[in-house]
């Protein structure tokens, strides 16, 4: 049976990493709406789906709810420019600050993982942190997040990479190291 994981940690990377590039000025903001939706939104939820199919709830909630996150960003970013339902920055900053929350709780369960994946939701915590700041009034925040949070994106393919390279490999060529907390 394949590892689901593969497409929803391939997803998050590579979604992650265009908003990222957005955010520190190289990309325009059409791709990270179209990525946001298909491969971050929608194609991470099919792979949390079959998570909980496999048994994994840590993989099953990041999976469907970062999914839910990408598509529920690119739901706003639509309504905005669009003019049908305008949220401000205040609105983001309130939207990502419910989303540092939910991270915290997957970053203290990440660290019963192994290290590249709490070195990946210690990643996205800060990035998270920083996006608040920078929606409150503080924009320079958000182009810190954007380089900060490309080394997440990093990690999620680190990890990915991993996975099917390990597997194919028939041993580790790219170790995960152990879990922090036992």
């Amino acid at each position: 049976m394949g590892n689901p994981a593969v497409v929803g940690l391939a997803g998050f990377g590579l979604t992650t990493l265009l908003l990222q590039f957005h955010n520190i000025g190289l990309l325009g903001l059409g791709p990270v709406v179209a990525m946001g939706l298909i491969f971050g939104g929608l194609a991470q939820m099919i792979a949390g789906f079959q998570e909980q199919k496999m048994g994994n709830n840590f993989g099953y909630s990041a999976f469907v709810a970062y999914g839910s996150f990408w598509i529920g960003l690119g739901i706003i970013w639509m309504l905005n420019y669009y003019g049908i339902y305008a949220s401000s920055h205040s609105d983001v900053g309130y939207f990502m600050l419910a989303w540092t929350l939910y991270t915290v709780i997957m970053f203290i369960a990440s660290l019963r993982v192994h290290k590249a994946m709490a070195i990946t939701f210690g990643l996205l915590l800060c990035g998270f942190i920083l996006l608040v700041i920078g929606h409150f009034g503080y924009p320079v925040f958000n182009k810190i997040a954007g380089f900060e949070l490309i080394f997440c994106a990093l990690g999620a393919w680190y990890m990915m990479a991993g996975i099917i390279i390990n597997d194919l490999a028939g041993k580790v060529v790219l170790p995960m190291g152990k879990a922090f907390v036992k």
